[in-house]
Formats: C-alpha cells, structure tokens, sequence
C-alpha cells in the first residue's frame, strides 16, 4: 500500500479540509456567518474523512463507497461555496476554494466510476 502521501486525493482532500477551516473561520470571525458556514465546514471536512476510510476499505466495494461518500460530500460543499459566494460572503478572494472543491469532485469521479467498472 502506497503511503498517504503518496496518493494525491488523500493530500488535496486533507489540504482542502485545512483551507475550508480557515475560510470557516474568516466567516465566522469576519462576516459573522454561522449557518451556512458550519454546514460549509461539516461536508468540507468529511470529505477527507470517507477518503480515508475508504483507502482502509475492507473490500473493493468498501472502497468504492466510501469514495461515493466522498464525492457526494464534495458535491454537497460545492453548492454551500456557490451558496456563499452568492449570498456575497465570500469574493474573488476566496474564490479558489471553489475551484479546488471542483477538482476534488473530478478526482472523485474518476475514482468512483474507475472502481465500479471494474
């Protein structure tokens, strides 16, 4: 097994998990934005998390629906950045996080549709 940091949806998801809590906290601290910004947080964080019990899966099939889990979960921080954008929390400033969520979700979707057609 290749370690952690040799595989890269375990580095860019632990790395957006680190850079959704700061922006978590610019929204709280700066904007005072507490409900969307904690929903933000919930889903960013868990994607990293199902990655990492995916890669420990007990089977393909664990594999492959932890990393569902996971695409799903970047699918649901996707809409809450797009939420948050457009209810004009966030600007241009912070515009790379969405950018980063969306690789994160093509990454996924490779992995997911590489595992179930196999």
């Amino acid at each position: 097994m290749k370690p952690d940091t040799d595989n890269i949806i375990v580095v860019k998801s632990k790395a957006f998990a680190l850079k959704a809590i700061k922006l978590y906290r610019y929204l709280v601290d700066e904007k005072r934005e507490y409900v969307l910004s904690r929903q933000f947080l919930r889903s960013a964080t868990s994607i990293g998390a199902n990655v990492k019990e995916a890669i420990r899966g007990q089977s393909n099939a664990d594999f492959g629906a932890k990393m569902n889990i996971a695409l799903k979960e970047a699918s649901e921080t996707e809409y809450w950045l797009e939420l948050l954008q457009e209810g004009e929390y966030t600007t241009e400033k912070e515009e790379h996080i969405l950018n980063d969520c969306r690789e994160l979700i093509r990454i996924l979707m490779s992995i997911v549709k590489t595992t179930f057609d196999k």
